[in-house]
């Protein structure tokens, strides 16, 4: 007597793994999730950028910032008026970056080896700067793209900025 499985019986086992994993698919939603991996990386860039701006201005000697605006991928600069904004393709962290500080001048030496660049890039999704240069005030700005984030209570509309279409920190989010 031989043993093993029909063929009606392997047809029903791969269509039942076959629903599953449509299913699995549909719920977990891969675009959204890569949408949500890139809003989490721009967070947690802006929140490394103001970390390190906030160890300038503590150590350095006499800080000094760039006014701004000053935006990455195109004259746009998300949240800011276009006609002032200037591109800036630098990720130095030095006056010419798209944050105009000289980090260098921390004591310790820069707390970052370059400023970062948002995850996609575009003239829609880009890190923007706007300072404050007699009071020593900045905001930094970036897009998110999730529905995670953009959803009301997410982080772009409970940030304190005045913009509630952008993710906004600093030491004065009205500029």
């Amino acid at each position: 007597m031989k043993k093993g499985f029909t063929l009606i019986e392997l047809v029903i086992v791969i269509a039942i793994l076959a629903i599953l994993a449509a299913v699995v698919v549909l719920t977990l939603n891969p675009a959204q999730l890569m949408a949500q991996a890139r809003d989490s990386q721009r967070i947690s860039d802006l929140n490394s950028v103001k970390s390190a701006i906030a160890l300038y201005l503590a150590t350095a000697t006499t800080p000094a910032i760039g006014a701004g605006p000053n935006g990455m991928a195109s004259t746009t600069c998300e949240g800011f008026s276009a006609a002032a904004c200037t591109q800036v393709s630098s990720t130095a962290a030095t006056a010419s970056g798209w944050v105009p500080i000289v980090f260098a001048s921390t004591t310790g030496g820069s707390p970052l080896s370059s400023l970062p660049v948002d995850p996609t890039n575009t003239a829609t999704y880009q890190y923007a700067w706007k300072g404050d240069a007699t009071n020593l005030l900045y905001k930094i700005t970036g897009k998110l793209e999730s529905t995670k984030y953009t959803a009301a209570g997410g982080p772009m509309t409970t940030d304190g900025g005045n913009n509630s279409s952008l993710y906004e920190i600093g030491t004065n989010l009205a500029l």
